[in-house]
């Protein structure tokens, strides 16, 4: 008996310890935290109040904008004037510029000269003194491009049950860039008679999917520094040239003439980069070379000097496409695309989906297939996404148009275009689309 009293009393002693416990920290764990902190944790929690702002801003921010930047990607220390005064040369020497060198772009109408500004001057300075000294002059820093294609690796599209049966039932002829547009059936021939220009990085003219095509190509790359990769150009060259029956690389127009002008070289970094002198150079041979359609799936911001020479190609006729940009911003143009007289052209990639990189605004015309295209590359192919892949199908298109006789107006063009598109977004012309996907089936 006495044994069951002692047990009880123990047992009765632990319970009442352990709730005891349990109290204690359950008020300790509700204690309000300002109740328990001092001066100094006060200010901690402070400055940790102000890092979770600033990480639910970056949050709350877009996360696919390129970290490409327009407005500040630009060759250090130069810029570019276009049409100077009489005796420029010995009139910026004396106030310490260095002319790099003088292009006369005939074919365009006019000059274009590269300076070096002077020791202790940033860029936006040296034009302001070029201003303050030539009052009018056109004068801007020497930009640089970005090629618009996607950065990220993407591993092979097995694509929808629709796309396999639409491959598997496509002739030999066709090509995969074909039929994510849903051309069928087209001669090997069509395309001859138009020549097309594109503007871009270098071209693997031993690629199976260039042998044998009628290709030219040009490389207007510094003297001082080395020809870019080729890899961008030959994907671009191929959807619009490639020969059919080739691994799926065949092009649009497999019959038709390329002009192509490479723009991009390896800077002292190892950089790839094309800037204006080499974009102007490219263009001045497409008007040269009469093209009757121009591609440049290339975007960078609206430099004055290229403004001037892209209105000066328009008046010499020439018809010029360009991709929309990759930077996925709906806040920055991206030029040339956002010129009046250039075809602004989108990405969209399975059931029409806007590519999820593509700028937007109302500069945007069309949508064209551009997500995982199955792509030539140097060595081989890839899959690859960019609204550099949309813009050759705007740009086949015309040119065949043109070839035919159709008026070379940008607006006589876009009329051509928007008879034949499915309306996507919003209805009417919109932001993200344009005027839609771009329907019309080729003129061969």
């Amino acid at each position: 008996m006495v044994r069951v009293l002692i047990f009880l009393v123990i047992s009765i002693v632990l319970a009442a310890a352990a709730w005891g416990g349990i109290v204690f920290f359950s008020k300790k764990d509700t204690t309000p935290p300002e109740a328990a902190t001092s001066g100094a944790t006060s200010g901690k929690a402070k400055l940790n109040k102000k890092r979770l702002e600033v990480l639910a801003k970056k949050r709350a921010a877009p996360t696919n904008f390129s970290t490409f930047d327009p407005e500040n990607s630009y060759e250090d220390g130069e810029v570019v004037v276009v049409d100077p005064p009489k005796d420029f040369a010995n009139l910026v020497r004396g106030i310490g510029f260095t002319v790099i060198e003088s292009v006369n772009l005939g074919d365009l109408g006019i000059t274009v000269v590269r300076l070096r500004v002077p020791s202790g001057q940033t860029v936006r300075s040296a034009r302001r003194t070029l201003l303050g000294r030539f009052p009018g002059l056109v004068v801007d820093a020497n930009h640089q491009f970005d090629p618009s294609q996607s950065r990220r690796r993407r591993g092979p599209d097995t694509g929808s049950a629709a796309d396999q049966l639409r491959k598997r039932r496509a002739s030999s002829t066709d090509s995969r860039a074909r039929a994510a547009i849903g051309w069928k059936n087209i001669p090997v021939t069509c395309g001859r008679g138009v020549r097309l220009g594109m503007i871009d990085s270098g071209v693997d003219l031993k690629h199976p999917a260039l042998i044998g095509q009628n290709i030219e190509f040009r490389s207007f790359h510094s003297r001082n520094r080395k020809q870019g990769p080729s890899h961008h150009g030959t994907a671009v060259a191929a959807i619009l040239v490639g020969k059919p029956g080739v691994k799926g690389w065949g092009g649009l127009l497999p019959g038709a003439e390329l002009k192509a002008a490479n723009m991009f070289e390896i800077n002292k970094i190892g950089k790839k980069v094309g800037n204006v002198i080499a974009l102007l150079k490219g263009l001045n041979w497409m008007a040269q070379q009469k093209v009757h359609v121009v591609n440049l799936s290339i975007a960078g911001t609206n430099n004055r000097a290229v403004n001037k020479a892209f209105k000066a190609a328009r008046k010499k006729g020439l018809v010029m496409v360009a991709a929309v940009g990759n930077w996925g911003r709906s806040d920055k143009p991206a030029y040339p695309a956002a010129y009046s007289q250039v075809l602004a052209v989108t990405a969209v990639g399975r059931y029409r989906k806007i590519y999820n990189k593509a700028n937007t605004g109302d500069y945007i015309e069309f949508a064209a297939p551009g997500v995982r295209l199955w792509t030539a590359v140097p060595g081989g192919g890839k899959y690859q996404s960019g609204t550099s892949f949309a813009t050759p199908y705007v740009t086949a298109l015309l040119g065949l148009e043109i070839a035919k006789g159709a008026s070379k107006s940008p607006a006589s063009l876009r009329n051509i275009l928007k008879g034949s598109v499915a309306d996507l977004g919003k209805p009417g012309k919109d932001k993200t689309y344009g005027w839609g996907f771009v329907e019309k089936q080729p003129n061969c």
